[in-house]
């Protein structure tokens, strides 16, 4: 059966949603942060770039070589250059080799998009830069360093990239941690319900005092439990109580009908009548004995009596008591063994009545001349007992409800019977965890398996291991 895998779980992917939501959240709020910072950084130094250079221009032009010597020598951390150009462009005083290239000659503030290159630079620098023209035709330049605004971007990128594992990596532990706890409770609630899907209706799913969500379907499932527990009792006992109370006048019958046949000639007309009558009244008798035979099956909830007990000596015995029977209609019935078996814990009287009626179903449905084989092997689960035939075999429409009460196929309508043979088989196998299988064989006929060992229903879904 296909695993329930961990992070599919209802928990974990509402945690993982959540975690991936909340590492959003916080890359948009640090990318928020981010340029907010930035854009305050670049205003800052725009306004002291744009004050420097209202404040040069209108400083005399005799006076402005010595006012820019004193800036520079004020500069101590010199991130703001200057220089003064003539109309081509020459430098005339200054720590800039030349005009920046595509910084507009507007008067305003700009981005330096290829930095700016000091005198006694190496490489050129980001900068932000202004460039105004003086009355005396001249060009006024003050570019002023953004590396601490990068230095600044640089950092909360870092922390961006060290809060991401941060936040993941909780919140994946998180999830596990608390994926544990629903798990570990459906475990429970599934182990409960294997004796439910069983037949046991008097199983309940378990409950804990913490009453949340899960507790709320357990108890909605067990009061659904307790209603069709009801149901199927009082209709089993009104079941149960015809087929008693019909009995007891069907045998009062039965006894008067042969104490008449006994009184009347052999060549009366009525002889023929009521021996037929007879028959009747025997077939209905065999029916309710098999009705009551499946209830008291269906009741025999405790296990207490299984011991271990010789499968391969319940199913010679299985061979003396139906070899005649298969000769009778020239029928070849033969005990296939292939290799030992060892003991099956059970019932041996119980295994021996559904081996019987497997065994008594293909006699009865098979043609003279036929064959019938008893196969036994022994899986890796356990012992396996195949009953093989080639009679007409049971179609792949009704192998499901030829286990029911009372159903007959199409092919066992010219035979007698009350349709309560498989039924007692599923009984007898329910009562034992063991499972029935119906298949076709491949020249034809039918193929009932007992698979004794204990079977898990096709339904349930196994948890993780490690939930338990």
């Amino acid at each position: 059966m296909k695993p329930i895998d961990l992070w599919r779980s209802g928990t974990s992917r509402l945690l993982l949603v959540y975690g991936g939501l909340f590492a959003l959240w916080c890359i948009a709020l640090i990318g928020v942060i981010q340029w907010d910072t930035q854009r305050y950084l670049s205003n800052v130094v725009d306004l002291k770039i744009d004050h420097i250079s209202e404040y040069f221009q209108k400083i005399d032009r005799a006076r402005l070589p010595e006012a820019l010597a004193v800036t520079e020598s004020l500069d101590l951390r010199d991130v703001i250059s200057h220089g003064l150009f003539d109309a081509q462009g020459k430098l005339l005083l200054g720590n800039l080799a030349q005009i920046p290239a595509g910084l507009p000659l507007d008067g305003k503030v700009h981005p330096l998009e290829h930095g700016v290159q000091r005198v006694e630079g190496h490489h050129p620098v980001r900068a932000r830069g202004i460039a105004v023209h003086l009355p005396s035709g001249e060009l006024l330049v003050f570019v002023r360093d953004t590396s601490v605004i990068d230095t600044v971007r640089a950092i909360i990128d870092r922390a961006m990239l060290w809060s991401l594992p941060l936040v993941v990596i909780p919140g994946l532990l998180g999830a596990l941690l608390l994926s544990r706890r629903p798990l570990r409770r459906l475990r429970e609630m599934e182990t409960a319900v294997q004796p439910i899907m069983r037949g046991d209706l008097r199983r309940r799913l378990p409950l804990s005092p913490r009453r949340d969500e899960l507790d709320l379907l357990a108890g909605i499932v067990n009061s659904m439990l307790d209603e069709i527990e009801r149901l199927m009792g009082e209709v089993k006992g009104v079941c149960d109580n015809i087929a008693h109370d019909l009995r007891t006048p069907l045998t009062r019958l039965r006894a008067q009908l042969h104490g008449l046949q006994r009184e009347t000639a052999p060549d009366d007309p009525r002889a023929a009548l009521i021996e037929a009558t007879i028959a009747d009244a025997d077939a209905l008798l065999d029916r309710f004995r098999a009705l009551l035979r499946i209830s008291e099956l269906e009741d025999l909830h405790r296990r207490a009596g299984f011991d271990d007990f010789d499968l391969a000596a319940t199913l010679r015995h299985v061979v003396e008591i139906y070899t005649p029977l298969a000769e009778d209609k020239r029928i070849t019935f033969a005990l296939e063994a292939t290799e030992p078996l060892p003991p099956l814990r059970g019932d041996p009287h119980l295994v021996f009545e559904a081996v019987s009626n497997l065994v008594d179903n293909a006699i009865k449905f098979t043609p003279p001349q036929g064959r019938v084989r008893l196969r036994t092997s022994l899986e890796r689960e356990g012992p396996r007992i195949d009953v093989i035939d080639n009679g007409p075999g049971i179609r792949a429409c009704d192998r499901a409800a030829v286990v029911q009460r009372f159903y007959r196929g199409a092919s066992a309508q010219s035979e007698a019977g009350q349709g309560l043979g498989l039924a007692i088989v599923t009984a007898i196998a329910k009562l034992h965890s063991f499972r029935l299988e119906i298949a076709e064989c491949d020249g034809g006929g039918a193929k009932v398996s007992l698979l004794c060992w204990a079977a898990e229903p096709a339904a349930a879904q196994s948890l993780p291991a490690g939930m338990g």
